[in-house]
């Protein structure tokens, strides 16, 4: 490993599946050690199974807008309501001890990111088409007409970003996508 990581970027719209593959690529034994994952800070609610520390740092509006004053985040948006934050502190730690931080944040975030980390590996996540996500969106089960039209309506314009990434993985099927993305990573970071 390099005396310096390297940040990797895993951005797309909500119901795109940057979560999962984000997770599954945490998961690969040929990462484990190489690869590692920036906990956000949130001001979300926990959904069932997510612990503090470990899924998010779950944090109240009140702090997390202190934080923001203090320059704690590296990167941070508000997101359909809440504040979602890359701990700035935490991430150049483990850059600093060559580790390559995995990042999965928003186009915006992504944005904020780049211009700091421009050698940022930058890999966008999206479905085959509008009506792909808009299936996936809701199976959820957790969107109203509204919240179901907002996401819609962010993934849009999160699309017209595709250009500032240097890939696209298509998740039409997880398994493919997944393959495709750890195969990305390892390629890009050497390993």
């Amino acid at each position: 490993m390099s005396n310096k990581g390297r940040i990797v970027i895993i951005s797309g719209p909500s119901g795109s599946g940057k979560t999962t593959l984000h997770k599954r690529l945490l998961d690969s034994l040929r990462l484990k050690g190489i690869l590692v994952k920036s906990i956000s800070a949130t001001t979300r609610t926990p959904r069932p199974g997510e612990k503090h520390g470990r899924d998010y740092l779950f944090l109240t509006p009140a702090l997390f807008k202190h934080k923001i004053r203090r320059g704690h985040f590296l990167e941070w948006q508000k997101v359909f309501g809440n504040y979602y934050g890359t701990p700035r502190r935490q991430a150049l730690g483990l850059l600093n001890k060559g580790a390559h931080v995995l990042l999965c944040i928003d186009v915006k975030g992504a944005a904020v990111v780049r211009k700091e980390f421009p050698d940022a590996l930058n890999i966008f996540i999206k479905t085959p088409s509008m009506k792909a996500l808009r299936d996936r969106l809701t199976r959820r089960a957790s969107e109203t007409r509204e919240t179901l039209a907002a996401r819609l309506a962010v993934a849009r314009a999160e699309l017209k970003e595709v250009g500032h990434y240097d890939h696209v993985v298509v998740n039409g099927h997880l398994g493919h996508a997944s393959r495709q993305l750890e195969r990305i990573v390892r390629r890009e970071l050497g390993v």
